[in-house]
């Protein structure tokens, strides 16, 4: 029986670190893989086994994997993600689209505050 070849391996271990991110990503969120599934029109079996790294994702599914998990795509294909908001910003983001526009404005005035003070100790 042959081995895989070095490209074929490559395309695996890329496609394991792909699975992990979305997999991570609906955990993250808090959605089931059933939710996850209905949303791309796949059934649950082929999220799963996108998922374990089994299924490749087309194009079209990880562009909607993408919009779903608020995740640039070059996040799931090991690309450079530093021109996009931190994980720190896109929680605080997810969080503050639940509050009230009197909270927000709220939420607005303090991060200003806290940007002129920051602004303050580095002087």
């Amino acid at each position: 029986m042959n081995s895989p070849s070095p490209a074929n391996h490559g395309d695996m271990t890329e496609r394991l670190a792909m699975a992990q991110k979305l997999r991570e990503c609906r955990e993250y969120l808090g959605l089931s893989q059933d939710e996850v599934s209905t949303h791309l029109g796949i059934p649950r079996t082929a999220l799963s086994n996108i998922e374990n790294g089994q299924r490749k994702v087309d194009a079209i599914e990880l562009h909607k994997l993408s919009v779903l998990y608020n995740r640039p795509i070059n996040h799931f294909t090991g690309g450079n993600d530093h021109d996009f908001v931190p994980e720190e910003v896109n929680h605080l983001a997810r969080t503050a689209s639940e509050l009230s526009k009197n909270d927000l404005k709220e939420l607005s005035r303090f991060a200003e505050f806290l940007k002129s003070r920051s602004t303050l100790k580095e002087e």
